[in-house]
């Protein structure tokens, strides 16, 4: 009797948590969601004010866009994989406390407080044709004139400005989320495998990358999103010569425009991220996750 009379009690408890939850939700839904569903809109409106896939066609359409998407696609494959391998060495290394550590610290971590434009004009100092690199070069003796290493004529060494650009300014995100991961792990079971005889490249890959996995898959997901959205640097080093899918985005808005094909842009990126994530997701998630959802 006592039980049953207490489960209306219960039953009639005001749901506490989600009434606090409700002010973040909206707030939430009106910088996010609304913006969100007139993106969408906008995407596949006409100017006209019908609906179709006329700003679909006709972005696909623009000189630029297949080489935005190559680009983006080759920054996106060059880059992350280059940056997780540097950013995994310079956390191990921290790891293991050498001297003036916190200053490799601080060091590693300055390109975070540089916006994306003031880094893409340090590095345009460095490549332009008249920039600090050829300068290095004729006093070395090993050119003359330099290398006009930033023109369209040479689309290799373009790429490879703006891949150095992103690898100096982006890799401190990486860097600092896996410092956080690697400091909860107790560093009593890489001493262990180690007692047991295994190489360092043995202990990073069954003891420390496994446990490292969370933070893995935070970086990843940030960071690639993150790529998608690259376009300052890129602006300030080459400019219109090596479009991006962000800076499509730009030029159909701002240049020509057209919100509406900028928006289809837009929709674009935001599939590709939403798809992206969902795979990272799924792909690292913990094992145990996986056994307890079977």
């Amino acid at each position: 009797m006592t039980e049953a009379a207490s489960r209306p009690a219960r039953a009639r408890r005001p749901p506490v948590p989600y009434l606090l939850l409700i002010p973040s939700a909206l707030f939430m839904l009106a910088l996010f969601g609304w913006p969100l569903i007139q993106g969408v809109l906008a995407s596949v409106q006409t100017p006209g004010g019908g609906y179709g896939w006329e700003n679909v066609r006709r972005m696909t359409a623009e000189p630029h866009f297949w080489p935005a998407v190559r680009n983006t696609a080759l920054l996106i494959v060059i880059v992350i994989p280059l940056q997780f391998a540097l950013a995994i060495a310079m956390a191990l290394l921290l790891r293991e406390r050498p001297r003036l550590s916190g200053l490799y610290f601080y060091v590693w971590a300055v390109p975070l407080a540089i916006s994306d434009l003031a880094a893409g004009l340090v590095w345009l100092a460095i490549f332009a044709d008249q920039g600090y690199l050829n300068s290095a070069l004729a006093g070395l003796g090993l050119s003359e004139s330099g290398y006009e290493w930033l023109s369209y004529e040479h689309p290799g060494t373009m790429l490879a400005a703006v891949v150095v650009a992103e690898l100096w300014r982006a890799t401190s995100l990486v860097f600092i989320i896996l410092v956080g991961g690697l400091s909860v792990i107790p560093k009593e079971y890489d001493e262990a495998a180690q007692v047991f005889g295994a190489t360092l490249w043995q202990r990073v890959r069954h003891v420390t990358l496994p446990l490292l996995r969370p933070s893995i898959q935070v970086a990843l997901i940030l960071r690639t999103i993150l790529a998608f959205q690259t376009f300052a640097v890129a602006q300030a080093l080459a400019g219109r010569n090596f479009p991006l899918l962000i800076g499509e985005t730009y030029e159909w808005y701002v240049n020509l425009q057209n919100p509406y094909a900028a928006s289809a842009v837009a929709m674009i990126i935001l599939g590709v991220s939403m798809f992206t994530a969902t795979v990272y997701l799924r792909a690292l998630r913990q094992p145990d996750v996986i056994r307890g959802a079977r």
